[in-house]
């Protein structure tokens, strides 16, 4: 007779009370996570989690309390989950995952990884510290009320880097108020300024400098103090950002210099943040006003939308854009808030203005009108429902893994509306390592095509080989048959090479570069395609990868009446990963994580882009659904957004 310890078998309870999990992320799902966690048994839990608590978290991340606002998410769910079974032990670290301490041996001490993330850069870097010690790692995420989860096993299933993905929609708060670095950070900076000024106000959009970034200050106290210096027991004190700009009577200019020069001016302050990156400027209205060019006010050639304006022509259209937003609202009366709509022409041109100027301060090459438009969306409130069910699953598929059922594990999707089998939940099996993979395979390699006389060391290594490529600490030689260091992790040691363009070192069409991120145990095999044909704006390519484009899918009545969705696969698990919010809640739902989970899954079903379920579950042979990078089912789901931003747990 088998003996039960709760509801699970003997064997397993005494398996969670000795094996060691890690939780990365503690926000939305962490929370949820954790929680399940200790309930379920588990004895010996490390949770890390870099962000702070915000109030904005509160209505959702139910460990955390007004008391606890500014203090470390990682230390405080810890404390909260403790109360929940004071005899488990579990540890914390106010981190980023993706700091050199947290190497292969560090992930060799777990029988399993859990992410609770909310960025891909995390998400990669965790799915290759797994790969690398040969840990499973279940994988999540979440966008409004949409969920997924998945296993992800060396040498058995895809990684999470197998299937390309389209560019992140959804970004962490602090990026968007303290560190931007693509436009789409800037148009959905001003998104939310709109409404701080106009619209509706949202804690989870506050634009100005974020003086609790965890990255300002690694040490926790400083943190924290930071966070509360202007509240007692969390009453957090706030001056509105409406209410300063209704005393100012919207003067555009004093508008504009607290935008765009004191908060510029106020994050310099936060020298940290600036060690590695490109520093701000500010910009100061009088002094634009005295140098302004008579021909930056004239219309350039071509249709305005698409014309790309000059500083001073954005400061223009700001202005004109704040008065007329003003009047909408004096028209309004009293306690009156405009939406925001891209239809609209006087609020798309204040977030035109607004995310151009900021753009500028920040280094990058400005949009036009139409450019802004065609990447301002909708963003996507984090549901708390949808969090807890994605934890659950998460649970369920770790406890396959620990009594040895890997080959039962599923990738789990959580739709907002029921299937044609009136199903929220839809299983499907896992996918084998993909060969194409440039992470997962036993020697990565890819090509990139670059023009070698524009590109300069520097963005090798920051856009290529850590923003594209995930990399963390890159060492870069050329194969030359010299060994010619290229690149090296060593602070210094190759610097003077970061404003060379890759042609000053002989890399030429057909050169070969061996990238080497040692923390990652990581290799991989550049060629470099050289052309001077790519579109404007566009640095490089990575050759033979269109996520966008998907095939076709192949209807196929048959196989769409043999799925099954039967009660064992009802009750799988789910994936996520860490994120923003206010700087942390804006959560990344990347594609793959979007594939099938779209609320109209059931339109993916009569399309056949399902596959069918493994013998075990139907008693027939599986057949693999077709794969697309971004297959119907997804495309409903997914192109989340941040920004089309997804706030995401």
């Amino acid at each position: 007779m088998v003996q039960l310890v709760g509801a699970l078998r003997k064997e397993l309870a005494d398996s969670l009370s000795t094996c060691k999990v890690l939780v990365v992320g503690a926000g939305g799902i962490g929370c949820e996570l954790l929680k399940n966690l200790v309930l379920t048994g588990f004895k010996n839990i490390e949770v890390i989690d870099l962000d702070t608590i915000d109030v904005s978290n509160l209505n959702r991340q139910f460990l955390f309390q007004k008391k606890h606002v500014g203090k470390s998410k990682a230390q405080v769910a810890k404390e909260s989950a403790l109360q929940f079974c004071p005899s488990a032990n579990i540890t914390a670290y106010h981190d980023s995952i993706m700091n050199p301490d947290y190497n292969v041996e560090f992930f060799r001490k777990f029988m399993l990884v859990m992410n609770a993330l909310d960025n891909r850069a995390a998400r990669n870097h965790v799915n290759r510290m797994c790969l690398a010690a040969d840990i499973p790692l279940i994988e999540s995420g979440t966008a409004g009320y949409l969920g997924q989860v998945t296993v992800i096993k060396k040498g058995m299933t895809e990684c999470y880097e197998c299937q390309p993905k389209p560019s992140q929609k959804t970004f962490p708060g602090c990026t968007i108020r303290n560190t931007p670095s693509e436009p789409i950070h800037c148009i959905v900076w001003a998104k939310y300024l709109f409404n701080q000024l106009f619209g509706e106000e949202d804690a989870d959009q506050e634009v100005s400098p974020d003086t609790a970034d965890p990255e300002a200050a690694w040490n926790p106290e400083e943190t924290a103090a930071r966070a509360t210096a202007s509240e007692k027991d969390g009453d957090i004190k706030r001056v509105s950002t409406k209410e300063w700009a209704r005393s100012t009577g919207y003067d555009p200019v004093k508008l504009f210099n607290k935008l765009f020069k004191d908060d510029i001016m106020y994050l310099l302050t936060m020298d940290k943040l600036w060690k590695k990156r490109k520093a701000p400027t500010p910009l100061d209205w009088q002094q634009l006003e005295n140098s302004a060019c008579p021909q930056e006010e004239s219309p350039g050639s071509g249709l305005k939308d698409q014309q790309v304006l000059g500083v001073w022509g954005y400061c223009q259209l700001f202005r004109q854009s704040v008065e007329t937003l003003r009047s909408q609202l004096q028209e309004k009366g009293e306690g009156a808030e405009l939406v925001w709509d891209k239809d609209d022409p006087p609020a798309m041109d204040f977030v035109t203005a607004a995310a151009n100027l900021r753009m500028h301060i920040f280094s990058m090459n400005m949009k036009s009108r139409f450019d802004v438009k065609s990447m301002a969306g909708n963003i996507i409130p984090a549901i708390a429902t949808t969090n807890a069910v994605i934890a659950g699953l998460i649970v369920l598929e770790g406890l396959k893994i620990l009594s040895g059922e890997l080959e039962s594990c599923r990738t789990i999707f959580l739709n907002k509306c029921p299937n044609l089998r009136k199903k929220l939940l839809v299983p499907c099996i896992l996918d084998p390592p993909s060969a194409n993979c440039y992470v997962c395979v036993s020697k990565p390699e890819v090509t990139v095509k670059l023009n070698v006389h524009k590109t300069m060391v520097l963005s090798l290594q920051d856009r290529i080989l850590k923003e594209r490529f995930g990399m963390v600490a890159p060492d870069v030689q050329i194969e030359d048959g010299k060994g010619t260091i290229l690149i090296s992790s060593e602070e210094g040691e190759t610097e003077a090479n970061n404003s060379k363009f890759l042609s000053d070192f002989g890399i030429r069409n057909g050169s070969r570069l061996q990238a080497d991120d040692f923390l990652q145990d990581y290799t991989l095999l550049i060629n470099v395609l050289h052309t001077e044909e790519l579109e404007r704006d566009v640095e490089f390519e990575v050759v033979g990868e269109a996520p966008d484009k998907a095939p076709p899918p192949q209807s196929n009545q048959e196989e769409v009446n043999s799925i099954t969705n039967g009660n064992k696969d009802s009750a799988q698990p789910s994936t996520s990963s860490k994120a923003p919010a206010q700087d942390d809640d804006l959560m990344i739902v990347d594609s793959d994580e979007e594939e099938a989970v779209s609320s109209s899954s059931a339109a993916a079903v009569s399309s056949g882009t399902k596959r069918k379920h493994s013998a075990a579950e139907t008693g027939e042979s599986s057949t693999k659904r077709p794969r697309t990078e971004q297959s119907s089912a997804a495309a409903a789901a997914t192109d989340n957004d941040d920004d089309d931003i997804i706030a995401l747990d």
